[in-house]
């Protein structure tokens, strides 16, 4: 059934094919030579089908209207859908980390969404469980891969236990359909300690790898629970986490020597767990689940070790923050800077008193934590550097709806968001004034 509102056109660019044709922001897009328009998914796909003129169908004050549209080189239409309604999930996974967040926070934290779209456009994981036969269709026909699964286990009676969803359809089957219609897809197992670890990981990994090179990757990571769920699950210890590695260590030799690539990964916070070294940035080749914090603190080992220098030094102090699983890696690369260039970065770690101190990772930190840990500890001289991975979507609010803003008030320094990767730090240190 068509989403009555994702067809509705929010913007259109005065410069663009679609403005010159007169379509106007409030038309309602209906077809694309002939194909109905359910999001900007369907623009992309069909205009891509076509190299010279689209012929349009909008709605504008009840009427049709019929428009046909030349198109440039770029095959680009110039124009913006109002956002199409979420589909979300309908299980009840005990480790569901949206389940275990406090109230008071804005609304929008607690959609589960379960959209195989925000898969296919934003990398979001999805269970396959709410597939209609149409969208299965439009996955195929459309070509929207790669998809990001979660499968927690390839034993179908434990992940319908794992889901809370005793009518979850057999993950190998959906996985088959896919892969048998050239579907890429990365996969990823939320580790539960005595639920699908040990010989159930193997099996499932087993499984997954049988569908390489559909299944592309696979990443283990471990169960995140917060102070606020109602802990269902066990925590990962040291000892699972050893245990895991060395699993995953011996099937990626098998799939290396079988296929040429180890396929499966572990997360980050696998190999801090289990106390154990981080491996080379070339372990986790074109680094497909970075995303799920599988290879980042590689990604910035590898770009600090082959770091020469800046080309400016910035000539104030210039303070950051990161969660407690990452401080001991940027505290180091910290004190090195300052050997080489005098450059002075205060790295102040952040205990995530919000969530709980068992939730370790930069991107689930609160701004009410971030002023609690930096009160008294930076100067109205001083830069604060913001990694971007703790704001939501890309704009300029935490979690706990604090801002970016909020932060220079509280705390009476100068902010500046800056990308979360290597190469983001030293561009800002760079460009500072």
């Amino acid at each position: 059934m068509r989403d009555q509102l994702a067809n509705k056109i929010l913007s259109v660019d005065p410069d663009s094919p679609a403005a010159e044709a007169g379509i106007r922001p409030g038309d309602e897009l209906i077809s694309i030579n002939g194909n109905e328009i359910n999001d900007e998914i369907d623009i992309s796909f069909y205009a891509a089908d076509t190299t010279d003129e689209l012929e349009v169908v909008i709605r504008r004050r009840g009427r049709l209207i019929n428009v046909s549209i030349p198109l440039d080189e770029q095959q680009w239409l110039g124009i913006e859908l109002q956002s199409f309604k979420i589909k979300t999930c309908k299980n009840h996974c005990p480790f569901c980390f949206v389940s275990q967040l406090p109230r008071g926070l804005r609304r929008t934290l607690y959609i589960k969404d379960e959209d195989y779209r925000m898969s296919f456009l934003y990398g979001s994981y999805i269970t396959l469980t709410n597939l209609t036969p149409q969208e299965k269709t439009r996955i195929v026909q459309q070509r929207l891969s790669p998809l990001y699964v979660s499968v927690h286990t390839t034993d179908n009676a434990l992940r319908q236990r794992l889901l809370g969803n005793p009518y979850a359809v057999d993950i190998l089957s959906e996985i088959e359909f896919f892969a048998n219609h050239r579907i890429v897809m990365h996969t990823q197992i939320v580790l539960c300690p005595g639920l699908n670890d040990g010989q159930n990981l193997r099996q499932t990994i087993t499984d997954l790898a049988w569908f390489f090179p559909y299944v592309e990757s696979i990443a283990v990571v471990p169960v995140g629970l917060t102070a606020h769920g109602k802990k269902r699950v066990n925590p990962v210890t040291r000892a699972d986490a050893q245990n895991a590695l060395d699993l995953i260590g011996r099937l990626q030799g098998e799939f290396l020597n079988r296929h040429g690539q180890v396929i499966v990964y572990a997360a980050d916070e696998l190999y801090l767990r289990a106390e154990a070294d981080i491996p080379p940035l070339s372990h986790y080749g074109e680094l497909p689940q970075i995303e799920n914090g599988v290879g980042l603190i590689a990604s910035f080992l590898d770009g600090a070790q082959g770091f020469e220098g800046l080309r400016r030094r910035p000539k104030r102090t210039v303070v950051t923050f990161t969660a407690m699983s990452f401080y001991p890696f940027l505290r180091d690369f910290a004190a090195n800077l300052y050997k080489k260039t005098t450059c002075n970065i205060r790295v102040v770690p952040v205990e995530n008193r919000f969530f709980g101190p068992s939730v370790t990772v930069t991107g689930l930190l609160t701004g009410g934590d971030v002023i609690n840990a930096l009160d008294g500890k930076v100067n109205k001289s001083d830069m604060l550097l913001i990694p971007d991975i703790v704001l939501r979507n890309g704009g300029d609010v935490f979690l706990d709806d604090v801002t970016v803003a909020g932060i220079g008030e509280a705390l009476k320094v100068r902010v500046q968001v800056i990308e979360s990767t290597f190469d983001g730090l030293i561009t800002a240190l760079e460009e500072l004034r």
